[in-house]
């Protein structure tokens, strides 16, 4: 009915009763599938109203998928990594040509955001350099700073790829991607003292928007992934392999 057009976003559906009817099944059956839909995001139970169709947004359809990329392990996390990879740098090419002015300042605003988290933890933490003439700042919590980065991290990618005005290449990024693996990412590039890495490839690809070069925005957004692939690949080789999982400092 709804593949078919006879119930559109927001129309409400006919009643439980009457769609087993309709349909031919048993009302168990009937609401047993009225649940999956809802679990789906295509239907929603409204109290006292009846049972509706959702705008059908990507966003809604794949809110499931989001779960994706936060508890993988292993190599399934690599698979997710080289997903990625295809996706990451045609989206990011796509961003280079379609973004307007207020998607780049909220991108530029992202990456002030992820590099001044990262310089501040990064002074608060042990045998961080004190500014010249001060004390050092520190953080109640280490943890506290990777967490803010990670965030930062994830809102600037998901940022570009919302501002190629595409919502279903959004949510497929979205659940590609995992706040809890970007601070192992930036724990682990921080312990090995590459952070500035990161801060380099996350530079490049902004460069890259600024300029409306897709070419360049492709190549910078490859390199970062490939390059976060590949600390991966490292990490669970020295972990022997499949049954880590990704966890942030502290958890």
């Amino acid at each position: 009915m709804i593949a078919g057009g006879e119930v559109g976003p927001g129309e409400r559906l006919p009643t439980e009763r009457d769609l087993a009817v309709q349909l031919g099944v048993s009302r168990s059956s009937m609401r047993e599938a009225i649940r999956a839909l809802t679990t789906l995001g295509v239907l929603e139970a409204r109290h006292g109203a009846g049972v509706y169709v959702t705008a059908l947004r990507p966003a809604d359809l794949l809110e499931t998928f989001s779960v994706l990329a936060e508890v993988s392990q292993g190599q399934t996390l690599l698979e997710v990594l080289q997903v990625r990879r295809m996706l990451e740098p045609a989206a990011t090419a796509l961003a280079a040509a379609r973004a307007d002015a207020r998607d780049l300042e909220r991108i530029g605003a992202l990456l002030e955001r992820m590099d001044g988290s990262d310089a501040m933890d990064c002074a608060g933490a042990p045998g961080g350099a004190a500014p010249e003439g001060g004390t050092r700042p520190r953080r109640e919590s280490p943890d506290g700073g990777v967490l803010d980065t990670a965030g930062a991290d994830l809102g600037f990618h998901q940022a570009i790829v919302a501002s190629t005005g595409n919502a279903t290449l959004a949510a497929i990024g979205e659940g590609l991607s995992s706040r809890t693996f970007n601070a192992r990412v930036w724990a682990g590039h921080r312990e090995a003292g590459l952070s500035a890495a990161l801060h380099e490839d996350h530079e490049r690809i902004h460069e890259a928007l600024v300029a409306r070069d897709p070419d360049a925005a492709r190549a910078a957004a490859t390199v970062h992934v490939l390059r976060v692939e590949r600390w991966l690949r490292a990490d669970l080789a020295q972990g022997d392999g499949a049954g880590i999982r990704t966890r942030a400092p502290g958890r």
